[in-house]
């Protein structure tokens, strides 16, 4: 069993509005995150889990409410970005490599450039999140040689090259096939293992049962029900038991 750091969450998110024009996309949100924890998102399209985690990173600037995360004040006009980048790795549905550098090269990137380490000390975190992810074999490979899967796990190790206090995954394996989405939720798997907190928006029902400790279902802008990933298979609304059902089919 993972521990769960039950003290001060590490992520905090109390009622957060967000709208692009007339169109509301978060409606009070509100949820916590605590240190060593899995909360994997989930929901139809359109319920606002991408615009609620890019918020979290400030990729998004929220209309009202509060945004904390590893001692940030995400919703503060005095964010430090480079420091709170820092501290949230994300990884996106696209992989965002960069085709002219190869894997170590891509990886190393963030530790030489954003953190400054000298040549050696970036050796070292570029080949320790390589074999975390399984990669290390394709260290000197570029992008165009890899699988998607194999891309996505160089995404994940460039954010790890950072050394976040929180990772964020954004539907990260939606673009993949059967066998290469196999592949990365098993690094996720073994990075929650790890202790790695983590905040994962996710259509893949199978993980969130087997890895997460919390499970958000949103709808319409809301956090609509919360739980252990039991919730899944007894669902406390019809909202989620019909999305469930749809899931699962």
């Amino acid at each position: 069993m993972r521990a769960v750091d039950g003290s001060a969450p590490v992520v905090k998110v109390q009622d957060v509005h967000k709208a692009f024009g007339a169109l509301k996309v978060l409606n009070g949100v509100s949820f916590q995150v605590r240190r060593g924890e899995v909360v994997a998102v989930i929901g139809r399209s359109g319920s606002g889990k991408s615009t609620m985690l890019r918020s979290v990173n400030r990729l998004e600037k929220i209309d009202s409410g509060l945004i904390e995360v590893c001692g940030h004040r995400v919703s503060g006009s005095e964010l430090d970005l480079n420091r709170l980048r820092r501290d949230v790795g994300i990884v996106f549905q696209s992989f965002n490599l960069f085709p002219h550098l190869s894997v170590r090269e891509n990886v190393a990137l963030g530790p030489r450039v954003a953190r400054r380490l000298g040549r050696t000390e970036t050796g070292r975190i570029t080949e320790e999140v390589l074999s975390k992810v399984n990669l290390l074999e394709k260290a000197d490979a570029y992008p165009e040689q890899l699988s998607g899967g194999q891309q996505q796990r160089v995404a994940i190790a460039r954010s790890l090259a950072m050394e976040p206090q929180v990772m964020l995954f954004d539907e990260v394996t939606s673009s993949l096939d059967p066998y290469l989405t196999g592949e990365v939720l098993a690094v996720m798997e073994q990075l929650a293992k790890g202790g790695m907190t983590m905040l994962v928006v996710t259509h893949e029902m199978a993980f969130a049962r087997k890895v997460a400790d919390t499970v958000i279902f949103m709808h319409e802008g809301r956090v609509w029900e919360q739980g252990t990933a039991g919730m899944l298979d007894d669902p406390g609304t019809v909202e989620l038991r019909q999305f469930i059902g749809k899931s699962d089919s």
